[in-house]
């Protein structure tokens, strides 16, 4: 027979709940099942640190991102260094442009985004594709977007990642993550959960994506469900929510809303309004946390100013890892069209 500990903080707030509960029964069905769930489960939430608004605003050749990561109010989460939700169409996209010393993870809502870098890779992720690029000691590609026959927009998140100390000079590297082998977790008929990285409800992702542990899952919750995700205890861990509202330590949480946790608990637990009239949709990302400075300047990002201006010098002369790149250019960064389209397709 398992015996159970508690604190006396938490018994003091179960009974709390308890006697609240029978004077109020109609909070019952979500405080206290919450609450009975955790301690049956030994989770215990994860408090809110921050929560930051994702203002439109324009980014590489006129596409429009919300950036929640990597603004003045979110300057970094270690490990992470920019989130973008980004929307384009077939015209306005990333083209030809560099990195270093990051990897970055590029996820497909809607629609179709082509990629192609001075290494010979190139490709085209589709609906519900990611894409796990390390870029090391150097790479410069092209992200555009693929007209779409309806018109419709492309839609997607990029996560920018920092990679440790000693692998920033490693050799750049793709991971393409299919659809297909992302697989689900389906708790009840309330929640669903693809587990791009990592596992929820006994369900485990593909392995080895990329060098940083991240974890990373894009969840759908209907009105009046609850979710219960357990988090490493070296990782920094957020959510972003693409659509709805959420219930979160007891605030609600409308669309384009980032929630960034405090590491005091070993779980993130949130609702979704019964009286909602939307599900929502939202990613929840966890990344081991490093202990190393973050000095970037753009897409270089190192742990020195001195390292940042020697890969200035180094992308501008064409050398130490940005050799590829003299006199390099895609075949995508005006436009990707349909003979493009077909090529790629091929890949």
């Amino acid at each position: 027979m398992q015996t159970f500990f508690f604190s006396k903080r938490f018994l003091f707030t179960l009974i709390v709940v308890v006697l609240v509960a029978h004077l109020y029964p109609k909070i019952k069905s979500s405080i206290v099942k919450r609450l009975y769930s955790s301690m049956s489960t030994g989770l215990t939430p994860r408090s809110t640190l921050k929560a930051v608004y994702a203002q439109e605003q324009s980014e590489g050749a006129g596409a429009r991102v919300r950036r929640s990561i990597g603004t003045y109010e979110m300057r970094h989460f270690t490990p992470f260094l920019m989130l973008d939700h980004f929307n384009s169409s077939g015209l306005n996209g990333f083209p030809d442009h560099p990195h270093r010393g990051q990897e970055t993870i590029t996820y497909m809502i809607n629609g179709q985004m082509a990629h192609e870098d001075f290494t010979g890779s190139k490709g085209i992720l589709n609906p519900g594709d990611l894409q796990f690029m390390t870029a090391g000691r150097g790479i410069v590609h092209s992200e555009m977007p693929v007209p779409q026959p309806d018109g419709s927009s492309n839609v997607g998140m990029q996560l920018w990642v920092d990679l440790p100390r000693n692998l920033k000079s490693c050799e750049p590297r793709y991971r393409d993550l299919k659809a297909a082998e992302i697989p689900i977790a389906k708790p009840d008929d309330k929640v669903t959960v693809k587990v791009i990285s990592g596992e929820s409800y006994g369900v485990k992702s593909v392995q080895d994506l990329a060098y940083t542990p991240v974890d990373y899952y894009h969840y759908t919750v209907l009105p009046g469900g609850t979710f219960e995700q357990p988090v490493s205890s070296d990782h920094a861990t957020f959510l972003y929510l693409m659509s709805g509202n959420i219930k979160i330590n007891g605030k609600v949480y409308p669309q384009y809303h980032s929630v960034f946790f405090k590491r005091d608990g070993n779980a993130v637990v949130g609702e979704v309004p019964a009286d909602s009239t939307e599900p929502a949709d939202f990613v929840l990302i966890g990344g081991q946390i490093m202990d190393q400075p973050i000095v970037q300047h753009g897409p270089f990002v190192e742990c020195s100013k001195e390292k940042i201006y020697q890969a200035f010098v180094d992308y501008q002369t064409g050398s130490n890892g940005f050799e590829r790149s003299r006199n390099w250019s895609s075949s995508i960064a005006e436009g990707v069209t349909p003979e493009i389209v077909k090529e790629l397709s091929n890949k």
